[in-house]
This record gives structure tokens, sequence and C-alpha cells, in this order.
């Protein structure tokens, strides 16, 4: 298939890592990205000039990007001192073009068209969106940053996510790319602040379940604190099925390499353990109607685990073949 049309759905640095790999085999990329963080840049910026988090918006723009890197370079410096400390002047960029832009949007469009993106990126939602997180433990947390650390604090887990306000409306144009796409595909990131915030957003879930593209779950490598009761691959669908409904996935890809003791015990002691593939997970989506693809799709940089997006684009190709 020449030039596929090709959505990707999350949030984080999964997100941008997957589209570095896409832009390789088409240009008619969609990036759909949760706006509910509130943490680090993007919430100084969130709560002083009421704008959507930039943060995440602005590592897919520059995934998407054919700038020198001496630009790259500078759309990810943060400065160092003074009061415009911890802050990249990438999300500085974006703050500016909203001052003379009609909305976030067209902002985000606007940079993006100024370091020649391939394809577009648009927030899931314009609306000033929340996380809040019921805990095992029956405490209530609001607020993306605040979940983790109250979590790793009271040694529990996450019962389920909301978003406050619900069911907000979702960007134009989401729907309609998600409707029209050959590929959708959702992950990597983490289940609860990167991929739920997205599909929760009004009609995202029916979308996904309406479309005629082929939709494709990228699993996490690693679990993160509070992320599920245990390690197996078929929690994280449980768990989305729990929050919006099934019928969202056609297939899951999921890594197949062990890691080395020594990068699993500097895991061990974030609390981050390897998502595992059992023979019950396997059962679990054939029950389904679910297909799995496995490969050794883990990548080790300086002991941080990260996806090899070349191999992940390799199988993304072969899965798109396999539907002419």
């Amino acid at each position: 298939m020449m030039n596929p049309k090709i959505v990707v759905i999350g949030g984080g640095t999964g997100l941008s890592v997957i589209l570095k790999g896409l832009k390789k085999i088409t240009s008619e990329i969609t990036a759909i990205v949760t706006v509910a963080d509130d943490g680090g840049g993007s919430g100084v910026l969130r709560e002083d000039l009421g704008m959507l988090p930039p943060g995440d918006i602005r590592a897919c723009l520059i995934a998407l990007s054919d700038v020198e890197p001496l630009l790259e370079d500078l759309f990810n410096y943060r400065y160092e001192n003074g009061q415009l400390k911890g802050q990249s002047f990438g999300n500085l960029m974006i703050a500016a073009m909203l001052g003379i832009s009609k909305d976030f949007k067209d902002a985000v469009i606007k940079v993006g068209e100024i370091i020649a993106i391939n394809g577009r990126v648009l927030p899931v939602t314009t609306e000033n969106i929340h996380i809040e997180a019921v805990l095992a433990n029956g405490k209530v947390v609001l607020g993306e940053s605040k979940i983790p650390l109250m979590v790793l604090k009271d040694q529990t887990v996450i019962e389920r996510v909301r978003l406050v306000p619900s069911e907000p409306e979702a960007t134009e144009g989401v729907l309609e790319a998600i409707a029209e796409a050959d590929l959708v595909i959702v992950g990597p990131g983490s289940i609860y602040t990167s991929i739920l915030p997205n599909l929760m957003v009004k009609g995202v879930a029916q979308a996904l379940r309406e479309t005629s593209a082929r939709r494709v779950y990228i699993a996490n490598l690693m679990t993160q604190p509070g992320e599920a009761f245990d390690e197996h691959l078929r929690k994280y669908i449980e768990i989305m099925e729990s929050h919006v409904g099934g019928g969202l996935f056609d297939l899951v890809m999921a890594n197949s390499e062990s890691l080395d003791r020594e990068v699993k015990e500097i895991y061990r002691k974030q609390q981050a353990y390897p998502v595992k593939t059992t023979r019950k997970d396997r059962q679990f989506l054939e029950k389904k109607g679910i297909g799995l693809l496995e490969n050794n799709y883990v990548d080790v940089v300086k002991h941080y685990c990260r996806h090899d997006f070349d191999i992940l684009v390799k199988d993304l190709q072969k899965v798109l073949q396999s539907e002419n």
C-alpha cells in the first residue's frame, strides 16, 4: 500500500518513538495526543496561561519533522536558570503561537508547518481536561502528575480513572481521521495517563469500533507503578474494556524478548516489571478474536528500555500488506 493513512493515538515518549519510524513509510500520519498532562513545564504553562499542556504535542511535532538537528535541539532545549527554569523552548513557541492563533489546534498546526512535519498532530480535545483516579485503597486523586506519587506513597494500585469534565468533545478532525484511516495504532504508553484519556473523549472509542481500518494495540514493554494488578498482557485489554467497552482491536503487538537481569533489577526498584505474555493471555486474545504478533521489540540504551521503532515499523508494514 502506497502512502497509507495511519492514525496513532497516545501520549508520552511512546507515541513520539513510533512516529519517528512511521514517517519513513508514509506522509499521511495523524497523531492524536492526550492533553491531560499537568506536570513539569507543561503544567506551569497550563496554570499560568490557561492553555492546554504542550509537552506531548511538542514531542510529536519534533518526531514527525524533518528539521535540521540544530532546530530539533533548539525545540527540546530547557532553560536551566531564572523564571523559565525547566521550560522548553518548543513549549514556549507553541504558547507564543497560541497568542496569534484562533485556538490551540490552530497553533499546533502552524508550528507543524514551520518545522515541516510529515502529517499532522491533533490534540484529542481542546477542552480543559484533567484525570481523576480512584485508587484501590479508596482515595481519589485529581491530576495526572499527582496520581503516580500517591500510588507510590500508599503502595496501592489504580482501580479506575475518569476525565474531569467527563465526555469532552473531540477536536475537529479526530473522529474523521480514525474513520478514514487504513491503520489505527493505539500505544505504546501508560494505560491510565496516555491511552485512556484519549479513548474516554466523546466518540473516540466508538470511532475505533466502527472504522474499517486495521486496529492495533502496541503493548508496553514495562509496567508502571499502580498500572495493573499484575504484569500480564490481557490486563491491559481488560482495563481498556472496563472503561470504554470492547471491540477495539484486531491485533496486539507485544515484546517477546527477555530482559537482562541487571535491567530488570533497575526497573524493579522503580516498581516496574516486564509485561508478560502467557498461555492464558494468548487464550484470552484468541477467545476475543484478537490476533497476537510477538517479536523482539525492545531496545535497551543505558539500561533504559524503549521500543525499537525500526522493527515495529517493519511489522506494521507487514500488517498493512496482509490487508491488501
